[in-house]
């Protein structure tokens, strides 16, 4: 930090010197950029460049290579491309963005602030945004006092075309289909048109665009999981290993239905005033037709069931290395279990439904020759519901017997985890292996449990602000800009859910004869992605197309076979309001800016500040009182900052710019950690998450220095510097419920059941207990987190490095080769500091030992990334290739129905190993209105790889996104 007040006080003097008597200022016009509709990826980079030369903050900008085509069809992929992003994938659509290694920005359109779906401070959600209907996307790195606080990384600014600035009518089709290379469905269509038009009229300028799109797609991904998380101890004297607990077989499939609808309207009276209307609504239908199928109660045989083949990891910490189960088979035993293992198909239909609407009505006005005024109001808003109607089977093996109590009993597994497969399946050479028959026959069913949920978000923000510009021309000085701004913001969460079963007898589980019209088989080409064999092909899923389209009839049929089942005492379905869960969190923020631009001799920029004050009020449900009832209360908070900010750019050469900027901002906590409110589970292995009302928003000191060299048209080379030091950021305090040893439980192990909870965690009265306790008894201590503020200091800083160039200007010497170019860009990244530690509990402290610890640092942070595209651009045709690479990051987003708690992950995130991505694409423009093209996303179907505390440590989980190819035609008029 103290080299941090040297060089900010080193460029005070310079800016001193900036504004010394001494040096005259130069004449400089006004400099527009006219926003005109480029043609072509050549035209969309040179337009990019001179945005970012022009800038007086550092900013990232990527244009429109025409009307509604970003270069990729998802938002989060198109900035990928730009230097210090990564982004995150689910089943490899691209749904988050890191910036500068944190997910915590900011996204506006239109730079009108915009809200999300869950309870985040982000955003809009990128994969609800059709890319067709954005013209630009700005990514600000160096805020100036202007731009609205909230950001660690960068803000997104996504923008639409403006009417006014046409030079000609608009007007665009396009049509396209995409393909999973991992789907059983159809191509899926894409639509998306826009037009626009201005005209003069003695009234003044009108001008109008409307835009809009139409999007079906799927993503699959298949995710195998394998636990391996139970040290055994052979009585013959053999090594000690640690053996299987759990496996999963994983397939993620999300379909989506996006509408989007964006127009502008704009109205010129004269050339001193200006009024325009923003119009932006967006309808997600994310619905899941995901499956899990699971081999439970492994573990009951670890002593029993040697493996023929093993492996050494190395976990880092605690004993280090192990010896690790790798192939074998798993054979029932009845007389040591006569139910174990047994198998499990759940269909996952866990969906979301999300509409957003952003309106905003603004005016500008230029007051005299000095002074100008922009007035805006604007809403934005967020409805998102959550339906969920997911299903749990058992399997009955005809070839097993039945213990007469448990309604599920045992089959034969086989398993080889070599090669990075986590493959098992079905041993068909045992002779209690059941046929193929018996794996998709109803009788052979029977209904565990429904889970129903239709959980709702509501989120709002209403905001007005005022900026002011006054031209001064003054000792350097060229204007000030000063401004006001007022937002209510709130977020709102109901958890409606229940559930029928999480049955543990036969006498209360519903024969899938019962309910068989909903009984369909599940995928069988789990193999497509890497060639396995071995796999379950056969089995059942209550259908999950049918339970998102119609779950009223779903639930009537289930229903139905319950009360056939047991009419004595039937599990009847009533899904209320959790008031544990509700929420209401409603803050109101008043902010005042002001900031002098400067332009003298080489120097230009801008410094500034911002301040803030910000009041909370969180609502959720008391205790009960002396009559057993509930009400509202409501936790209230404040706090204010002062941001100071300042841009100083300077140009030794025409085509040489030095930049510098500081600058602090926070990040507020997302409202969900702002509550009061929990939520139980059934599961023993839930985790219970608190809110803390009292969390403090994080703050941020950043610096920038880079240096830019436009040594060529359309033709960029950068370095780039930059530091963050972050106090009080997020983290979340884990405690784990203890484990002990326990002869009575299936697993060996036990969890706790007095109130109390001494041994740590918090007591869930609802919990069912499977194998750490005995299922006829509700309620046991299991693991809680709550967020808090990590009072050490942390620091992030990194380089980035930036090269775009094309070989337009050789085209006498090079003929058709003058239409190649490059654009590459490489991040590196540092963190340091911060306090939170991971240590382990439950099944990670059985294997690792008690108080083992790691220090979290900063999760989905990567230290190394880089990316390469080259393109051709002439003879009408347009093709390009990019190349995407990550260095390994530790996260907590993996699959499965896995979590951080001792029973999944020994207690700490997974790391996820290096990955590399390539896409491409290919247009031909067959006359000056039409073309034809096709692209492909994630062309190799690179596989990601997930390891359990240490890259060396056991692989845990293997991700298989699918390749999506994408083709079709657009026409121009």
């Amino acid at each position: 930090m103290k080299n941090h007040r040297v060089l900010f006080g080193l460029v005070l003097s310079v800016s001193a010197l900036v504004f010394s008597p001494t040096i005259v200022a130069q004449d400089a016009e006004d400099e527009t950029i006219e926003e005109i509709i480029t043609v072509g990826i050549r035209g969309s980079l040179t337009q990019a460049i001179d945005q970012k030369r022009n800038s007086d903050k550092l900013v990232e900008v990527i244009i429109a290579e025409d009307i509604g085509k970003l270069p990729d069809q998802n938002l989060a992929e198109v900035m990928e491309g730009i230097t210090g992003v990564q982004i995150t994938r689910t089943a490899g659509v691209g749904t988050g963005v890191q910036i500068r290694g944190t997910n915590a920005n900011r996204v506006e359109i239109n730079g009108v602030s915009t809200v999300g779906s869950g309870s985040g401070r982000s955003g809009i959600d990128f994969e609800d945004v059709n890319a067709s209907i954005i013209h630009a996307v700005e990514v600000t790195k160096a805020p100036d006092a202007k731009t609205i606080e909230g950001s660690v990384g960068g803000t997104v600014n996504l923008k639409t075309i403006r009417p006014l600035e046409l030079t000609e009518t608009l007007g665009a089709v396009r049509l396209q289909f995409e393909d999973s290379s991992l789907s059983t469905e159809s191509a899926q269509p894409r639509f998306s048109g826009a037009f626009g038009d201005n005209w003069d009229t003695d009234a003044g300028s009108f001008g109008f665009v409307i835009s809009g799109s139409y999007t079906e797609q799927e993503s699959v991904s298949f995710r195998p999981r394998t636990d391996r998380d139970n040290r055994v101890t052979p009585a013959d004297g053999s090594p000690e290993y640690i053996g299987i607990q759990f496996f999963v077989q994983e397939q993620e499939n999300f379909d989506y239905e996006t509408t989007n609808l964006a127009t502008t309207l704009e109205w010129a009276p004269n050339d001193n005033l200006k009024f325009s209307f923003d119009a932006i609504i967006n309808e997600q239908e994310r619905s899941q037709d995901s499956y899990r199928l699971q081999a439970s109660g492994v573990s009951a045989l670890i002593n029993d069931s040697i493996p023929t083949d093993f492996e050494t990891v190395d976990f880092g910490v605690g004993p280090g290395e192990f010896l690790a189960a790798l192939r074998g088979t798993i054979e029932p035993n009845l007389a040591i279990d006569d139910d174990d293992p047994n198998l499990r198909f759940s269909s996952d239909t866990g969906s979301r439904v999300t509409d957003s609407e952003i309106f905003a009505l603004a005016g500008e006005w230029q007051i005299n020759d000095r002074l100008s005024a922009r007035a805006e109001y604007a809403t934005t808003s967020s409805d998102t519901v959550n339906p969920n109607l997911s299903t749990t089977l058992n399997f009955i093996n005809p070839g097993c017997p039945l213990d007469g109590t448990s309604n599920d009993n045992c089959f034969p597994v086989v398993y080889d985890l070599s090669g990075k497969s986590l493959a098992w399946g079905i041993n068909f050479n045992s002779p209690f292996a059941p046929s193929v028959a018996d794996l998709t026959n109803p009788a052979n069913v029977v209904l565990d449990q429904v889970q129903f949920g239709r959980n709702t978000t509501n989120n709002e923000e209403d905001a007005f602000r005022l900026d002011f510009t006054y031209d001064l021309d003054w000792k350097g000085i060229s204007s000030v800009d000063f401004g006001y701004r007022y937002n209510e913001s709130s977020s709102r969460f109901d958890d409606v859910d229940d559930r029928i079963g999480g049955f543990s007898r036969m006498v209360d589980s519903p024969n899938g004869t019962l309910f068989s019209e909903l009984l369909v088989p599940g995928p069988n080409n789990y193999g497509d992605a890497d060639g396995r064999s071995l796999f379950i092909t056969d089995f059942l899923l209550v259908d999950p197309d049918r339970a998102f389209s119609d779950p009223q009839g779903v639930l009537d049929i289930l229903q139905a076979a319950v009360i056939a089942h047991d009419p004595a005492s039937p599990d009847i379905l009533n899904p209320s309001s959790d008031e544990n869960a509700f929420f209401d969190v409603g803050e109101e923020t008043t902010a005042l800016y002001a900031q002098a631009n400067f332009e003298a001799g080489i120097f230009r920029g801008n410094f500034g500040v911002r301040y803030l004050e910000t009041d909370i009020d969180s609502v959720a449900f008391g205790p009960e009182d002396a009559g057993g009832n509930r009400s509202l209360q409501s936790t209230k908070g404040s706090y204010d900052f002062l941001l100071p900010r300042l841009n100083i750019i300077a140009s030794p050469r025409d085509d040489v710019l030095i930049r510098f900027g500081y600058g602090t901002d926070i990040r507020r906590p997302n409202f969900s950690e702002l509550n009061t409110g929990f939520t139980f589970d059934e599961s023993e292995n839930s985790v219970v998450a608190l809110g803390n009302p009292g969390l403090e928003p994080e703050e941020v000191d950043s610096i920038d220095l880079s240096v830019e060299w436009y040594f060529a048209d359309a033709a960029v080379v950068s370095i780039g510097y930059f530091t963050k030091d972050r106090t009080n950021i997020f983290g979340i305090d884990f405690e784990g419920a203890l484990l002990t040893v326990d002869p009575t439980t299936t697993s060996g192990f036990g969890r706790e059941t007095n109130p109390s909870c001494p041994g740590g965690g918090i007591y869930n009265p609802i919990v069912v207990p499977n194998v750490l306790g005995d299922p006829t008894m509700l309620g046991m201590c299991v693991d809680v987190t709550k967020p808090g503020n990590d009072p050490a200091t942390t620091t992030q800083s990194g380089v980035e490095l930036a090269f775009q160039y094309d070989l337009t200007n050789f085209e006498d010497r090079l003929g058709w080769a003058s239409g190649f170019g490059v654009i590459a860009n490489y991040t590196k990244q540092d963190f340091s500091g911060g306090s939170i530690e991971d240590c382990t509990s439950g099944r990670g402290q059985q294997v690792l030992g008690p108080d083992i610890c790691q220090n979290r640092g900063l999760l989905d942070f990567s230290e190394d990334a880089y990316n390469l595209t080259f393109y051709y651009e002439k003879y009408d045709l347009s093709a390009r290739m990019r190349y995407t690479w990550r260095e390994g990051f530790r996260t907590q987003d993996f699959g499965g129905g896995a979590n951080t708690s001792g029973s999944s992950t020994f207690s700490f995130p997974v790391n996820t190993l290096d990955r590399s991505q390539l896409n491409a694409s290919i247009s031909y423009a067959i006359n000056d209105n039409f073309d034809v093209g096709i692209e492909a996303v994630n062309l190799t179907e690179e596989p990601i790889y997930q390891h359990c505390v240490s890259e060396s440590g056991p692989l845990c989980f293997v991700g298989y996104p699918d390749r999506r190819v994408v083709f079709g035609g657009s026409y121009r008029f």
